[in-house]
C-alpha cells in the first residue's frame, strides 16, 4: 500500500473537504436568497451541511434549530414556513431519516407551504452493493416536490461552488413560486472526508456576483383562470375552507351573503359568519333554498358542504389561484375562477338574516352566565344563599368540549397564534365559536394528526423571533398529542411561549361519531378505533422539562389562560368520553 494513499485515521480533521466547500456554498446562497431558519437532524453523512448551518448560525445569519426526530423536524420547518411565508431548510442524513420527512412534505404540498428538504446520500459507487444506510432517495417524494434534483458527490473541481449556488437560487424560486409554492427536494451525495475545516472555505467561497440562470422548469402547472363578477340575484352562500383567507369574508360582506368559514380558513370574522351551518344544512328549508355557492380554500370539516355542492339546483363557483388544486366534490363545479367580485346593488337582507338568526338559535353559548347580583345582595337570606350556591355550582362544573374550545377562543387575541389539531375538538370549535379576527392554523392539507405540536412550535418560534409578542396555543386531543410527543424535546435554552392544551378523553372519541360505532362490537371497536390510553401526561411534562397544569373546571381553565406564560406549558383538560 502506498502510505500517501492510506485513509486518514478516524477522528482526524482534514484541512479541506469538497463536501464542506459545496455545503457552505449551497447554504450561503440559500441565506442570500431569503432563508432565515435551518432545521438540522444530526447524522454522519449530512455532517458537512449541519456544520455549515452551525457556522451560519454562529455568525448570526440564520436561526438554527436542532431536532433528533426527523418527523418532528419536518413539521417544525413546516410551521416556520406557515408563519414567515419563507421556506425553512431541513437537513437529514441518509436512509430512513429521509422517509421520516415524507408526512411533512405531503402536508406542505397540499397546503402550499414553502419548504426546502436537503437529504444527504452516499455517492453513486455505494449504491447497489447493500451499503449501510443506503436506499434509493432520488425522487423520494414523487409528485409532492416542486423540484427534485439529484446532486452527485462534489470532487473539488473548479466551478462546483458556483453550481451549488445556482442550484440554491433555483430551488428557492421553485419553493416560493407565487402560483404554486411548496416543497423542494435536493438529494446531495457526499464522499469522505465528509467534512473539514470551514475557516478557509468561509474566507474563499464568496462569489464575485450571483449566478443567474434561466429556469423554465417551474412555469405554472395550470393555465390562468379568469376573474368573475357575480350578479346579485341568486341566493348565495360563501364557503371558506382551510387557507381561504380574507377574500372570502370580503365577498360575503360585499354581497350581503351568509359566510360558512371554517376555523382555520382565515375568514372567520365579520358579522356574516354562520357557526351552526351544519345543523342548518341538514334542514330542507335552508339547504333547498340555496341557489349558488362560492367556494374558497379547502373545506374539510363537514359532510354537509360537499353534499350541498352536489345538489342539482346549486350552481358552484370555485375560487382557486392558478396552480392550486381545485376543491371539486363530485366534479360538479360549474366554473373555476382565480378571483371574484360582486356587482353593485342592494343586498338581500332577508336571505342573510334568516341564516344569522337560524344560527344564533341553534348555538348554545357555553360561557358562564353572569352572576345574579340582585340575588347576591338580597336582604332575604334564602335568596342570597341560593345565589351563592348557584355561583359555587357554576365554578365547580366540569369542563366539556364546548367549554374548552370557548375558553381557548376567548383567551386568544390578534397578537397570539392558535393551532388546532386534527381531533374532535376542531369540529366542536367549527360549530360553535363566533367570528373573531385571530390567526388560526391547522394542518388540513391532509388533515393528519401527525406533527401538530412540532408545527405549532415552528409557528411560535417564528412569531416570537426578535421580541414578537403573544402566546402560541395548540389545542388537540390526547391521541394527537401522544402521536407527536417527541416534539416536546426542545433546543437547550430555547423556550417559546407555547401552551399545549390537551383535551384528554382517554382515546379517539372522534371515531364514536362514525357509523361503525353503531354496528361493531364494543370491545373490538374500542381496541382498534377508540384505542384507549392511560398515559400520565404530568409525568411526560416533567420528563421533558415543561410546566404542567391540570384544568378540571372552567375557573381552573381561565386561571391557566390568564397566568403569565414565559415558556412551554402543558395544560391537561380531562374530558368525558360521551
Amino acid at each position: 500500500m502506498n502510505p500517501s494513499a492510506a485513509p486518514e485515521p478516524v477522528g482526524s480533521a482534514p484541512s479541506s473537504s469538497p463536501a464542506s466547500a459545496s455545503a457552505w456554498a449551497l447554504l450561503d446562497a440559500f441565506v442570500d436568497a431569503g432563508v432565515s431558519d435551518v432545521v438540522v437532524c444530526p447524522g454522519s453523512r449530512s455532517q458537512a451541511l449541519a456544520l455549515a448551518a452551525a457556522e451560519l448560525a454562529a455568525s448570526g445569519r440564520i436561526t438554527l434549530h436542532v431536532r433528533i426526530d426527523e418527523r418532528v423536524a419536518g413539521f417544525l420547518a413546516l410551521g416556520l414556513g406557515v408563519e414567515t411565508g419563507r421556506p425553512a431548510v431541513v437537513i437529514t442524513t441518509s436512509g430512513t431519516a429521509t422517509a421520516n420527512l415524507h408526512p411533512a412534505v405531503l402536508e406542505a404540498h397540499h397546503s402550499r407551504v414553502p419548504l426546502i428538504v436537503l437529504t444527504a446520500d452516499r455517492p453513486a459507487e455505494a449504491h447497489g452493493i447493500r451499503a449501510n444506510q443506503t436506499t434509493k432517495q432520488d425522487d423520494l417524494y414523487g409528485f409532492a416536490a416542486r423540484l427534485a434534483v439529484v446532486v452527485e458527490a462534489p470532487t473539488g473541481d473548479a466551478g462546483e461552488q458556483d453550481t451549488a449556488r445556482d442550484l440554491a437560487q433555483r430551488a428557492y424560486r421553485a419553493a416560493t413560486d407565487v402560483l404554486d409554492p411548496g416543497p423542494v427536494h435536493l438529494n446531495l451525495a457526499f464522499r469522505e472526508p465528509l467534512s473539514g475545516s470551514f475557516a478557509a472555505v468561509v474566507a474563499e467561497a464568496a462569489p464575485d456576483a450571483p449566478v443567474e440562470t434561466d429556469d423554465t422548469a417551474h412555469a405554472p402547472r395550470y393555465p390562468g383562470r379568469p376573474h368573475l363578477v357575480l350578479e346579485r340575484g341568486p341566493r348565495t352562500l360563501v364557503v371558506a375552507g382551510h387557507q381561504a383567507g380574507p377574500a372570502a369574508e370580503q365577498l360575503a360582506a360585499d354581497g350581503g351573503w351568509p359566510l360558512i368559514a371554517e376555523v382555520s380558513s382565515g375568514s372567520r370574522f365579520g358579522r356574516n359568519v354562520i357557526a351552526a351551518y351544519r345543523e342548518l344544512l341538514r334542514e330542507d328549508d335552508y339547504r333547498e333554498a340555496v341557489e349558488r355557492v362560492v367556494v374558497f380554500g379547502h373545506p374539510t370539516l363537514s359532510r354537509e358542504v360537499p353534499l350541498l355542492l352536489q345538489q342539482p339546483q346549486v350552481e358552484t363557483i370555485v375560487v382557486a389561484p392558478a396552480g392550486a388544486e381545485v376543491y371539486n366534490p363530485g366534479r360538479r363545479a360549474d366554473r373555476i375562477v382565480s378571483s371574484v367580485a360582486v356587482e353593485a346593488g342592494p343586498a338581500d337582507r332577508a336571505w342573510l338574516g334568516a341564516w344569522v338568526v337560524g344560527s344564533r338559535e341553534r348555538v348554545v353559548d357555553p360561557s358562564p352566565a353572569a352572576p345574579d347580583l340582585d340575588g347576591l345582595h338580597s336582604t332575604t337570606p334564602a335568596e342570597r344563599l341560593a345565589s351563592v350556591r348557584a355561583e359555587l355550582d357554576a365554578v365547580r362544573l366540569p369542563v366539556t368540549r364546548e367549554v374548552l374550545v370557548d375558553a381557548v377562543w376567548r383567551a386568544t387575541w390578534p397578537h397570539d397564534r392558535l393551532v388546532v389539531g386534527a381531533s374532535r375538538l376542531i369540529r366542536v370549535a367549527d360549530g360553535l365559536v363566533p367570528g373573531r379576527k385571530i390567526s388560526v392554523h391547522a394542518n388540513r392539507g391532509l388533515a393528519g394528526i401527525d406533527g401538530t405540536i412540532a408545527t405549532a412550535t415552528g409557528i411560535a418560534l417564528a412569531s416570537q423571533a426578535d421580541g414578537g409578542p403573544g402566546v402560541t396555543r395548540v389545542l388537540l386531543g390526547d391521541l394527537a398529542f401522544l402521536h407527536d410527543v417527541g416534539a416536546l424535546l426542545l433546543d437547550d435554552g430555547v423556550a417559546p411561549r407555547l401552551q399545549v392544551i390537551v383535551g384528554n378523553d382517554g382515546g379517539g372519541t372522534i371515531f364514536d361519531a362514525l357509523e361503525v360505532a353503531q354496528s361493531a362490537p364494543g370491545a373490538l371497536f374500542d381496541r382498534v378505533q377508540y384505542t384507549p390510553q392511560h398515559v400520565r401526561l404530568e409525568s411526560l411534562a416533567t420528563a421533558y422539562g415543561w410546566e404542567y397544569r391540570s384544568a378540571r373546571t372552567r375557573t381552573e381553565l381561565d386561571q391557566a389562560f390568564t397566568a403569565p406564560v414565559t415558556g412551554p406549558v402543558l395544560i391537561e383538560v380531562p374530558l368525558p368520553r360521551a
